[in-house]
């Protein structure tokens, strides 16, 4: 009894061994490495369910890439919106959502930075840099106060009920910024900018409460031009 146990326990054994060598084989043959790593495991891909797809579909439909439903389930409509918005942030674009997208989506836990905090308001290190990024790509020829103003609005949007609640969020909306849509979002911000982020983040508001920006030099819409105005910096009008 005992030897048909133990060549019973042999076969299984020998079955899964075949099994394992099998899958890799074919992952190989497609061109896939054969090693997966955590990071793969955690990523959202087509076919992925559950409440961080929701949160990703929810994001990206509450800044103009998604018009689908909020379901949870990554079908082939989530995975085009989430191409698009990669392709409009300098990553590539390959629908898949892994540790570079969850930052630019603000979703730093999954990300696996652990949110660690920039500044004694609970920012995270991501959070500054993408604020500095944003200041820099909007403002990097305004005086340093202009510069620190901008990065108020930001803020003070995030603040609002009218505006999504996160800088990546706020500075990600859809049209809201002309640095996110001609790509200067995705150059590297100076130590001035990263200055001003920190300054901006620690309470400095040199436009008491602004919502919004322009120049009124190259300003195209009426809208903009009836908001009422609070303080000019340099070449920008803050308004609210």
């Amino acid at each position: 009894m005992n030897k048909k146990i133990g060549a019973c326990a042999l076969v299984l054994a020998l079955a899964a061994a075949v099994s394992a060598a099998s899958f890799f084989a074919v992952r190989a043959a497609q061109g896939e490495p054969a090693a997966v790593t955590a990071e793969q495991v955690a990523a959202l891909r087509e076919g992925s369910r559950g409440e961080d797809v929701k949160t990703v579909q929810q994001k990206l439909k509450r800044w103009g890439y998604y018009s689908g439903g909020v379901d949870g389930i990554y079908g082939p409509a989530t995975k085009k919106a989430v191409m698009y918005f990669q392709r409009k942030n300098g990553l590539v674009a390959d629908g898949i959502v892994g540790s570079k997208t969850y930052a630019a989506l603000g979703m730093m836990q999954q990300a696996g930075t652990g949110g660690s905090a920039g500044s004694a308001n609970g920012y995270t290190d991501a959070d500054t840099y993408l604020l500095a990024r944003c200041i820099y790509g909007e403002a990097r020829g305004e005086s340093y106060t202009g510069q620190v103003a901008v990065g108020a609005v930001v803020l003070n949007r995030v603040k609002s009920d009218q505006f999504p609640n996160t800088i990546s969020g706020v500075i990600y909306q859809r049209h809201a910024f002309t640095a996110v849509s001609d790509g200067q979002i995705n150059l590297t911000p100076d130590q001035t900018a990263i200055n001003a982020a920190k300054d901006a983040m620690n309470g400095w508001d040199p436009t008491y409460g602004c919502l919004y920006y322009y120049n009124p030099a190259t300003a195209t819409s009426e809208w903009i031009f009836s908001r009422e105005t609070v303080v000019t910096i340099g070449r920008h009008v803050f308004a609210i």
